[in-house]
C-alpha cells in the first residue's frame, strides 16, 4: 500500500478472493468499510473515543463524497454513540460508494446484467496483484514474524480489522484467529474500540442469519 492510501479502498481489494474470483463475505463487507473509514479517522485525529462513543474534532482532509468524509458526517450531525452503532449504520450503501470509488480510479470493473427479475453485479479487480500482495502484507502481520511496532501502520490496522471481521482471505478459521488472539489484541490496539465493535457487529450477523 502507497502511504496515504485509503483504508476503506484497501480493505475493499482485501476482500478479493482471487482463488474463487469474487468479493469475499459480501453481506458483511460493508462493516469491515465502514470500520475502516472510522480507524482512518481516529488514526488523523478526526474523531475521538469518549467513554466507548465516537466524537467528532476536526473535519477530516478526505475527499468529499468518500466514506471517510460521509461517516464523519454522520457522526458530526449526531450526540456521541457507540462505535457499534457507526460500524453497523447505512454499512450496505457503504459498499457501492467505495465500490464506485474504486471504478473511477479504474481499480475494478462492474458488470452489471438483469436475470429474469433479479439484477446482478459482477466486479473484477483490474490488477489482481494489488489484492494479492495486500493478503500477503496482511496475512503475514496477522501470523507474526515482524514485531508489531516494526509494521507500517496501514498494514497493522487491515490486519487488525481483517481479523475482527474474520476475513477469509487473511484468516482461514475462526480457530485461528482463537490461536493468534495475543498477536491480534497487539495489532488492534490503537483501534480497538473500533475492532471490538467491527467483531460483534460481524458476530451478531451470522448469528442472526443462522437462526434465520
Amino acid at each position: 500500500m502507497k502511504q496515504g492510501e485509503s483504508l476503506t479502498r484497501s480493505a475493499f481489494l482485501l476482500a478479493f478472493d482471487l482463488r474463487k474470483d469474487r468479493l469475499t463475505q459480501r453481506g458483511e463487507l460493508g462493516y469491515l468499510l465502514r470500520a475502516a473509514a472510522l480507524a482512518e479517522l481516529l488514526l488523523a485525529g478526526n474523531l475521538a473515543d469518549e467513554s466507548g462513543k465516537a466524537r467528532a474534532l476536526t473535519a477530516p482532509a478526505a475527499e468529499p463524497g468518500s466514506l471517510p468524509a460521509l461517516v464523519w458526517e454522520q457522526i458530526a450531525g449526531s450526540p456521541p454513540r457507540s462505535w457499534r452503532r457507526w460500524v453497523q449504520k447505512d454499512h450496505g450503501k457503504a459498499v457501492g460508494v467505495v465500490r464506485d470509488e474504486l471504478a473511477a480510479a479504474r481499480l475494478i470493473s462492474v458488470e452489471r446484467r438483469r436475470i429474469l427479475l433479479f439484477r446482478v453485479e459482477r466486479i473484477t479487480p483490474r490488477k489482481a496483484y494489488l489484492s494479492r500482495r495486500l493478503a500477503e502484507r496482511v496475512g503475514a502481520a496477522v501470523r507474526g514474524g515482524r514485531p508489531v511496532g516494526r509494521l507500517d501502520d496501514d498494514v497493522r490496522v487491515l490486519a487488525a480489522l481483517a481479523a475482527a471481521a474474520r476475513l477469509s482471505t487473511v484468516v482461514a478459521s475462526r480457530r485461528e484467529t482463537h490461536l493468534r488472539r495475543d498477536r491480534i489484541q497487539q495489532l488492534s490496539a490503537p483501534v480497538e474500540p473500533i475492532a471490538t465493535a467491527l467483531r460483534k457487529s460481524v458476530e451478531a450477523a451470522r448469528s442472526a442469519s443462522s437462526a434465520g
